[in-house]
């Protein structure tokens, strides 16, 4: 006879894997954070040599980009202005697998999305001054209509890789917004003598918003972070960025991950894939933020039946 119940009934091993975890990083108050607001700061995720050269590696790839060189402290809007997303940073630098493993924020991402879930993307939010704020949005934007789960289906991980400021651009949260299970509506946004930001921008020529002082959205607070520190958040947490007002620039790493049914946003299986897997020893934990436990996407061989023994049965597993 067949054990229903069992069956049904979601393990509480990999929960319980993941608490201990947790707690062995003493991160145990950020699970109330998460619960309650949506999000989590975490103090010094990162060394600062990680820091410099995560960084470093920014820098180069916008270089390269651009064709001119950046200082971080001087740069002006002449120099690149407002904001860029700089995508698929993970095979820049050895640095950015070292981020995506980072105990204490994967401890927490795990928490969220559990032990199978997958690296979705890995790019920045590279701000330099001018421009127009970041829309508060959620990330949940997979598709999925509203109401959206309470459970998360993605989160994100906000590293700092130059200090957070009013003023340098910070990123800004909504506490107790992923209970609302939907995307801001326009009134809840950034707004501009009455007028939101997307009327605001239609309505201006190019370059004119520059020196707007723009109207933060109601309820939200800026994170306040030096280098190294990370906002860990639920995918439906309202969550968006500020302008930057003085020179130089705003640098971070934006590390978002998904739960293994959710689509990810770069694309994985590639040569270089493969590669990072073996160099780390095919590390299983690794290997599975790389999609190694993803049976779906097969091609003419068809599907790989001992994948699906490993696809998670619960919340955190």
């Amino acid at each position: 006879m067949v054990d229903l119940a069992g069956a049904l009934s979601p393990p509480n091993a990999a929960l319980e894997r993941t608490l201990a975890k947790i707690h062995s990083l003493g991160l145990d108050s950020h699970l109330l954070d998460l619960e309650t607001q949506g999000f989590t700061v975490v103090r010094g995720a990162l060394s600062q040599e990680q820091v410099a050269r995560a960084r470093t590696a920014i820098l180069a790839r916008v270089e390269r980009m651009t064709g001119r060189r950046l200082d971080l402290d001087t740069a002006s809007a002449a120099d690149f202005s407002g904001m860029q997303y700089i995508p698929y940073l993970l095979f820049d630098d050895d640095v950015f697998t070292e981020l995506m493993m980072a105990p204490s924020t994967l401890a927490l991402v795990t928490y969220l999305l559990g032990e199978s879930c997958q690296l979705s993307s890995m790019g920045c939010h590279f701000r330099g001054p001018g421009g127009a704020p970041l829309l508060l949005h959620c990330d949940n934007t997979n598709g999925a209509p509203a109401p959206f789960s309470p459970s998360a289906f993605v989160a994100n991980v906000n590293f700092a890789l130059t200090p957070y400021s009013r003023e340098t651009g910070a990123l800004i949260m909504a506490p107790g917004s992923h209970r609302h299970c939907r995307q801001p509506s326009g009134g809840e946004n950034f707004s501009v003598d009455g007028m939101s930001l997307g009327e605001a921008m239609a309505r201006a020529p190019s370059g004119a918003l520059d020196g707007t002082p723009w109207q933060d959205p109601p309820n939200t607070v800026p994170m306040l972070l030096e280098p190294g520190d990370a906002v860990v958040f639920h995918g439906n947490t309202w969550h968006g960025g500020l302008r930057r007002e003085v020179p130089g620039l705003r640098i971070n790493l934006s590390a978002f991950f998904c739960r293994q049914f959710v689509q990810t946003q770069e694309r994985r299986g590639d040569t270089r894939t493969e590669a990072e897997i073996a160099r780390r020893g095919n590390d299983r934990r690794f290997a599975t933020l790389l999609g190694a436990k993803q049976p779906y996407g097969w091609q003419d061989e068809g599907p790989d039946y001992a994948l699906f023994d490993t696809m998670p049965r619960g919340l955190f597993d």
